[in-house]
């Protein structure tokens, strides 16, 4: 009794760094992680800003150290989005059926700029988008530098669609394919699209995010889905007949209403089997789109001009594509095959099991395999492992360096090589495009390209 009144009233510890161990949370992964924290509440999401990491909580956000784990700053918020790249990036807060938001620095929560009407606002890598409405048919789009304090240029919208709030709303584009234990998110910020496609009252209003133009105001027929993709308006068609769907595909040159391509008898997944009724976007990623052929097989497509990037074999199923590779799992079920799409080449192979999961980032390839769990990141051009974890937490961002993973309420920081003497990858640029340029795409650069209007470079 003596020496659990002692040890209790803190006179004296017979056990040393017992209650150390006690507060200790376990480690989320083999080999451990550079660090370690529990989080305020379940994320909801997790971004590597720079040199911090952006949690956004159900009612709060909060920015810790990417070195440490450290927390920099925390404050109430019901939504959270981070716009800006490695060097100027941002954080995009407010409150839900309030109007306006604030932009702080996401290492010290200051806040760089305040507004007080605006109703949504959409954030990408290298531009902010926000839409403002005075009455319900009379909305202005604005575009903004990251770190600006003038709006590049405005447009005039008739309305914004009554689901248009808050971070992020959906627009017309393409839907990417989701893997377990993958955030949907864990590549951050992308470069915005050189045209958006904003419904309103079931019309598209096509946007050139260069200038502002609004180069159409579409309403679809009534077979018909939308999507603006690649530089190009996408008319899918989707007929009943003969007891199947019949799919066509008509990409049109908004500037100029002109079609530059066609393509039938590929689905694009966007229609249910009830009557042809298409209810989503076209799975795909930045300017390429996933389709399935009249044989089963899937394939790639450039949005912009409609070739053929890559045409799977029997039995291969997609699992992650962006401009510049494809990740797939072969037809046995016993590999992933890493496929530059340009050149339609396997550059990598290596053993997964049949359930693995996968995602492209700018920076690395993440798999996700099961029984044994584990979280693989490697480079996407020549397969080479970059980390290699026993964990069965989630994927939740990936940066230059490392990733974020986590479980529950707590996050941790990978560093690259952790574990092995494996050097960091080169920045892949975080902004690969099609080129428009010509007839042919040349070999994707660790740079990128300029994107479809230049807007890139």
């Amino acid at each position: 009794m003596t020496v659990v009144v002692l040890a209790a009233t803190g006179v004296w510890n017979p056990f040393p760094g017992m209650w150390d161990w006690v507060d200790r949370s376990e480690p989320i992964s083999e080999p451990d992680v550079a660090w370690q924290q529990r989080v305020g509440g379940t994320p909801k999401s997790v971004t590597i800003a720079g040199d911090t990491v952006v949690v956004e909580q159900r009612t709060r956000v909060e920015a810790r150290s990417l070195a440490t784990g450290t927390q920099l700053w925390e404050r109430k918020a019901d939504w959270a989005a981070v716009a800006g790249g490695d060097r100027d990036p941002v954080v995009a807060v407010g409150k839900l059926l309030v109007k306006g938001y604030e932009l702080l620095d996401p290492a010290t929560g200051v806040v760089r700029r305040r507004d007080n009407q605006a109703v949504a606002v959409w954030t990408y890598r290298n531009l902010l988008l926000d839409a403002r409405c005075t009455e319900a048919t009379d909305c202005t789009l604005s575009a903004w530098e990251p770190r600006g304090t003038q709006p590049l240029w405005t447009a005039f919208l008739p309305g914004v669609h009554s689901g248009m709030l808050a971070d992020n709303p959906e627009l017309l584009g393409t839907r990417r394919l989701g893997a377990p234990r993958i955030d949907g998110g864990i590549a951050g910020p992308e470069n915005v699209p050189p045209l958006l496609g904003f419904p309103v009252d079931g019309r598209v209003h096509v946007v050139d995010t260069a200038t502002g133009r609004v180069l159409q105001n579409v309403q679809p027929g009534r077979e018909e889905r939308l999507a603006v993709i690649g530089g190009r308006l996408l008319r899918i068609t989707a007929t009943s007949r003969d007891g199947t769907c019949y799919f066509s595909i008509s990409a049109v040159d908004p500037a100029t209403g002109r079609e530059v391509w066609r393509r039938a008898g590929v689905n694009l997944r966007t229609a249910d089997y009830a009557g042809c009724v298409q209810r989503e976007d076209p799975q795909g990623a930045r300017n390429v789109l996933i389709g399935v052929g009249p044989d089963g097989r899937e394939a790639v497509l450039d949005g912009y001009d409609g070739r053929l990037l890559q045409v799977g074999a029997a039995g291969e199923k997609l699992l992650a594509v962006d401009d510049r590779y494809a990740l797939v799992r072969s037809a046995d079920k016993q590999s992933i095959l890493g496929r530059e799409l340009a050149v339609d080449r396997t550059r990598w192979t290596r053993r997964a099991g049949g359930k693995s999961g996968a995602a492209l980032t700018p920076y690395a390839a993440v798999i996700a395999e099961e029984k044994p769990n584990r979280l693989i990141a490697v480079d996407p051009r020549t397969g080479r492992e970059l980390v290699v974890l026993r964990t069965s937490a989630n994927a939740l961002a990936v940066g230059p360096n490392g990733m974020i993973i986590g479980e529950g309420r707590e996050i941790g920081y990978v560093r690259w090589g952790a574990g092995s003497s494996v050097a960091p990858p080169a920045d892949g640029g975080g902004a690969p495009g099609t080129n428009p340029g010509g007839s042919t795409h040349a070999p994707p650069s660790d740079q990128g390209s300029c994107g479809p209007k230049k807007e890139l470079c």
